[in-house]
């Protein structure tokens, strides 16, 4: 068992700072076990997707989390890894709020080695949450009820990657029943990291495309004020991702990433049109070496090589 740093509350239906959000819910927790501060358990925006998410999926977890975050918006997760951490830490960075609620008890965090994460997320005016006692394991069954937590105290739930068949989607239904919006970014149809949440598009799930987007969202919910916004990389701005305005060695590999992932097979296809005078693959290992480094493209878990968001 590894206790915790940190305040520590426990909350009941009857407490003044018990949540009304979570009152409302269908099978509201009958108490809350809260490691820092317990005014964190404001209604927030719930940013989740894959555990096991691509570059794409952790790059969009941090953009939109980090842009309502500097709006003042809390942002709401699991605390997994993957999208749920991504979140998080944008907020941290961001100087917001954020409430991880947990599938065990608080003393038995899991993942285990996102102990710290839970420390500095209670330390920073941010709340570590549990309806299970703090010492209490955390089971697998556990996670899929957390989950109507995260969706019941956001006002919305954001999903930025989920594949077929996903544990994102409970949180999506969750969301629905406690009658919270669900907002979902789409990915390439090629994608079995996207089949998830393009599904949830198809079946009415609010599309986020762009930042404009999200920000009329945010307007619709929070009452945000919208604010010239831009990617921590600066987007639009090639010196920003590493590279000089005059180079376009990356142009046609980078426009082929940015459709969708790519396998190496398909890649070759793609230098022997394009390498000229060079080997085909000197040519693109020289330029899939280029664009990591400039934090254009990345590696997936299947293989794959794709577009960094």
């Amino acid at each position: 068992m590894h206790r915790l740093a940190g305040a520590r509350t426990v909350l009941r239906p009857g407490d003044a700072l018990f949540p009304q959000a979570l009152r409302d819910i269908p099978r509201p927790p009958k108490v809350l076990y809260v490691l820092g501060n317990p005014h964190a358990l404001q209604e927030g925006l719930a940013v989740v997707g894959a555990r096991k998410a691509t570059p794409y999926g952790l790059g969009l977890a941090r953009r939109f989390a980090r842009l309502a975050a500097k709006r003042g918006v809390a942002i709401v997760s699991g605390g997994a890894k993957g999208c749920d951490a991504a979140a998080h830490e944008a907020a941290l960075s961001a100087g917001a709020p954020t409430v991880a609620f947990l599938g065990g008890g608080c003393d038995m965090p899991y993942p285990a080695q996102h102990a710290g994460l839970f420390e500095r997320i209670a330390a920073a005016g941010g709340a570590v949450v549990s309806e299970h006692p703090w010492d209490a394991p955390p089971l697998p069954q556990q996670f899929r009820t957390r989950n109507r937590l995260i969706a019941g105290l956001a006002r919305a739930t954001l999903i930025v990657e989920a594949g077929l068949p996903s544990g994102t989607f409970s949180t999506a239904d969750e969301a629905l029943a406690a009658n919270r919006d669900v907002l979902v970014v789409p990915g390439a149809i090629t994608s079995p990291y996207s089949r998830g949440a393009n599904r949830l598009l198809y079946q009415g799930a609010t599309p986020i495309v762009d930042d404009e987007s999200f920000s009329d969202v945010l307007f619709s919910l929070f009452g945000c004020l919208k604010q010239e916004t831009f990617s921590e990389e600066g987007a639009g701005s090639d010196v920003a991702k590493g590279r000089s305005k005059h180079d376009n060695s990356l142009g046609p590999l980078e426009a082929a990433l940015a459709a969708e992932p790519l396998g190496l097979e398909e890649l070759y296809s793609l230098a022997c049109k394009h390498c000229g005078s060079k080997q085909p693959r000197a040519w693109l290992m020289e330029r899939l070496a280029a664009g990591e480094k400039a934090g254009l493209f990345a590696r997936y878990p299947d293989g794959r090589w794709g577009h960094c968001a």
